[in-house]
């Protein structure tokens, strides 16, 4: 029994490691959140459960405008399944130069860090799932790949255990 609990441990630490937002640092084009997620985006992403099967598709459109360091984006959702869903985030730049980010459905703040090209947030999300919710961790990593496009992958899970990928693409209008 005492290695079988081992054992979870030493998975649950493994599935904390992965390359630090410092790896990006000289990656080109470097991304300026304020510059890239401001005006109009349209997004089109992808939900993939554990076994990388496809369960949901969606639409995003997000209106996204600034006041200083402080940034809202207000997403609206269409689903594969025909429902429609919104989020408004706001974004804050800190003094060091990382962010914090609140959202209705995001417990607490969202922590973000940007080297070079990338971001990387992490936050808990209140997802609703057959009538309960869910509070499940994000780490979501966002790369720009010029001034239109920028890429994102999310990793969710819940107690150390990953649940699926979330996959969007970015485009600046």
């Amino acid at each position: 029994m005492k290695l079988l609990m081992l054992t979870f441990l030493f998975l649950g630490l493994a599935g904390c490691a992965g390359p630090g937002i410092e790896r990006y640092r000289g990656e080109q084009p470097a991304l300026d959140l304020q510059r890239y997620l401001n005006g109009t985006l349209d997004a089109w992403g992808m939900f993939q459960g554990r076994s990388g099967e496809v369960q949901k598709r969606f639409r995003v459109v997000i209106d996204a405008r600034w006041d200083g360091d402080t940034g809202v984006l207000d997403e609206k959702f269409e689903w594969s399944d025909g429902s429609t869903s919104r989020r408004v985030w706001t974004l804050v730049r800190q003094p060091d130069g990382s962010w914090r980010g609140r959202a209705d459905d995001v417990v607490g703040e969202a922590v973000g860090e940007v080297a070079g090209n990338a971001l990387r947030w992490r936050y808990v999300l209140a997802l609703p799932v057959d009538g309960k919710v869910w509070h499940v961790d994000f780490d979501d990593w966002m790369y720009l790949m010029d001034d239109k496009v920028m890429l994102n992958r999310s990793t969710m899970s819940k107690w150390g255990f990953r649940l699926g990928e979330v996959t969007l693409t970015f485009v600046k209008r």
